[in-house]
């Protein structure tokens, strides 16, 4: 699959490991691939997000991606569900913070001197790369490029996915955004 990948595809995957070893972590996850993707320029997934989530809208995103993380990855949709049942997460993450520590439920390893090497990549991050396969070939392309791994990530569903869409970044908006934006 890595073969059909664009230079700029190849250069997200690059990034998003980057943003794992910046941050300590020792998985790479689809919010690091987001990270990459919001990093690059000159191409079409740069383009689209530029237009829809223009850069002074960023800072917004990134915060509700920390905040999803400070929930342990639990998106709108998931507290909602648990919230049914009687269960407040925001009381548990502020029991939790107050015992442990802020951001104490976001996975994030300081401590991560044992650890050496690259960070392997987590199911979900797996699952947008193989789905931006899919969806090069259902749009009948040659290539992956970063356009797919973007339209990939709004479909996937989750954190990232909510937090796109939050920020008017949706699959129909990438796609539309995407076709009217020119090759680099």
């Amino acid at each position: 699959m890595f073969e059909r990948f664009t230079k700029a595809a190849r250069a997200v995957v690059k990034g998003a490991v980057e943003h794992a070893e910046r941050s300590g972590s020792t998985v790479v996850t689809k919010e690091h691939v987001l990270l990459a993707l919001l990093d690059r320029e000159g191409t079409r997934a740069a383009a689209a997000l530029r237009a829809l989530c223009p850069p002074a809208n960023r800072p917004s995103l990134v915060a509700a991606l920390a905040d999803a993380r400070r929930r342990a990855g639990l998106s709108r949709a998931d507290a909602s569900a648990l919230a049914d049942l009687g269960i407040d997460v925001g009381a548990i993450v502020a029991r939790v913070e107050e015992t442990h520590g802020e951001g104490a439920l976001a996975g994030d390893r300081k401590d991560s001197g044992w650890w050496k090497g690259r960070p392997s990549f987590s199911r979900e991050a797996k699952t947008v790369l193989e789905q931006s396969l899919r969806v090069a070939l259902a749009r009948k392309d040659r290539e992956i490029g970063d356009e797919h791994i973007l339209l990939a990530l709004t479909m996937t569903g989750g954190v990232v996915a909510e937090a796109l869409a939050d920020h008017g970044v949706t699959y129909a908006s990438v796609e539309a955004a995407v076709s009217t934006a020119t090759a680099p």
